[in-house]
This record gives structure tokens, sequence and C-alpha cells, in this order.
């Protein structure tokens, strides 16, 4: 399994990406036999970080995790937080894809990949995505997820993956120059106490509360549906500011959010935290191209945010105050 920093040796070619897909898609499907399930149709919905199967005729799809930042040492547990994050809204009744009813919620593993299995739900092929109405959304959905009752790590997304992938860059300058990389790991120092601990947080923002959020950018982890739209992908839940869902989106978003939070009794955005978080994601897709070699089509793919990148406000002004 794709479950190490990138390195120069593991450079993959077009048959081993289809021969890694065709290895988790297999997996996929004998873990879902083993579990009792009818699967005579396997059908890949996505391939990206993870693939995604329905495991047809059965209502369930798999996703299988198969480019991680790091080792999978903690994938399981991770994936236990979102099911169990993303099974609580669903017995709430709010609108989520939900952990599949026809097996326990839990990680399966089989043939070196950690699974999660979801009710499969039929998108509506012809609907467009409304990132102004998904931001609403993420009001309300963060309005949701302050009763969750269950423990989580605080931005548990930023991990030790981030300095362990500018370790593996420190070899390819092909991906990322020396003096970018210098930038990058001087900014982190800056950041990381402030972002990895709940203390240190609290010391650089006191009185700017934490709760449980979605981790991801949830205004696009929405599935739209004949019977309406669904909150889905939380892979990256966490305990966090509220900011880091809204990271890098725009004036116009921001301030949806905000009236939508308003009526839903939340506090308005902390443009300070906004600021700090939007560097923290930056630096995260800094840290990413040390995924190149497992995953090419990344280099050009991150191109314009690490341009991006090269132009923001080092350490979003943290260093600064």
């Amino acid at each position: 399994m794709a479950g190490r920093t990138a390195c120069h040796d593991d450079r993959v070619s077009a048959l081993d990406l289809a021969a890694r897909t065709a290895r988790a898609t297999n997996a996929a499907v004998e873990a879902g036999r083993a579990l009792g399930l009818t699967v005579g149709e396997p059908r890949v919905l996505h391939d990206v970080f993870s693939v995604v199967v329905h495991l047809a005729p059965s209502p369930v799809v798999a996703r299988v995790p198969t480019v991680l930042t790091s080792t999978s040492a903690g994938l399981a547990a991770r994936q236990r937080d979102e099911l169990a994050v993303a099974g609580w809204l669903a017995d709430q009744g709010h609108p989520v894809v939900p952990p599949s009813p026809l097996v326990p919620r839990e990680p399966v593993s089989h043939d070196g990949f950690s699974m999660t299995l979801w009710q499969f739900v039929e998108q509506d092929p012809a609907a467009e995505p409304d990132f102004f109405r998904n931001t609403a959304s993420t009001a309300r959905l963060h309005a949701a997820l302050r009763d969750f009752p269950g423990e989580l790590p605080f931005l548990g997304f930023l991990d030790d993956s981030i300095a362990e992938s500018f370790t593996a860059l420190a070899d390819r300058p092909d991906l990322l120059a020396p003096a970018d990389l210098d930038r990058a790991r001087r900014e982190w120092a800056v950041l990381e106490p402030v972002v990895r601990s709940r203390e240190g947080f609290a010391a650089a923002f006191p009185g700017v509360d934490v709760q449980p959020v979605h981790g991801d950018a949830p205004f696009y982890n929405v599935i739209v549906t004949a019977d309406g739209e669904l909150w889905s992908d939380f892979e990256c839940v966490a305990l966090g500011p509220v900011e880091c869902d809204l990271a890098l989106l725009g004036e116009e978003g921001l301030a949806i959010y905000d009236a939508t939070a308003a009526e839903l009794g939340l506090r308005p955005l902390d443009e300070r935290v906004l600021a700090v978080m939007g560097a923290a994601r930056q630096i995260q897709v800094v840290a990413a191209l040390a995924l190149v070699d497992h995953l090419p089509s990344l280099a050009e793919d991150l191109a314009p945010a690490v341009e991006a990148w090269r132009g923001a406000p080092f350490a979003g002004g943290l260093a600064d105050r």
C-alpha cells in the first residue's frame, strides 16, 4: 500500500497506478463479501487519493485510501473518528452520507488496506455545485457538530507528515526549489506550536472557541441527490476553530457564512484565525508535493496553489504579532 512519504525511488508508472487501483478494488470486493455483502459488479466511482468503489449490486460504497501522507499507523483511528461523527450526524437526522447500515461502523482491513464502508447514494448528474449555498450549509454543519459528544484530536490533520514531507523534498529540488523549502520550513516552525496544540492555539487566540469541525472544505464536499444535498467526506474531522473549514475562501463566501452563523447563534469568523489557518492550509499544499511520485498528476494540479503561497503573507502574519 502506498503508505510512505514519497521519495525518489517510489515513482510510479501508469501501469503501477492501474495495478494499485485494481488491488484496492479487489480488496474492497473481498472485504465486502467477507462481511456478507453481495458483490457482483464493482464500479470505481473515484480514484485520486482514495479508490472509491460501489460494491454493486449492494447499496454500499467502499473508500480505500491509497495515497497517504506518511505511514498508515494512525489511519484506522482517524477512520473510526470519521465513522463516529458521520454516523452520529445521520442518527440525529442531519443531511449526511451515512455509514452503511449493512455492516458494523468500523474500519475494515484487508490485503494491507484500511477502508470504510458507506451507504450508496445516487448523485444528480445534472446538478451544478453552488458553493455559496454550500457555504451557508457549512454554518449549519458547524451548528450541528457543536453537540457531537465524542472526543476528537485537535487539528489532527496537521500532523508529523508535514515535517516528514519537507525532509523528503530536501532531495527533490525538481519538485520544490531550495529557497521555497527553506521558507516552508521556517513558516511551519512559526505555525506548528499554534495549530498543533490546543494550548498553543488558546495562547495565540484567547477567547476564540473550538469545536468539532469537518476539517476539509465542507463547502466542496457536498453530494447533490434527487432528494437534496448531503454532507460527505469527514476524513479529516477534528477539534478546531471553525475557520479551518473556511480557510482561503473568498470574501463573498465568508460573508454568507457569517450571515448564516448569526442566524444560528454562532460566533462571527475571526480574521486573524482565518489568516493563520489559511497559511497552515497552504503549507499542507506545499508538503503534498512529496506525494507526486505516488500521484504524478499532483505536480500540475498543485502548481497554481504553490504559486499563490509564494505571494502570501508569511505564516498568515503570525510572526508579526
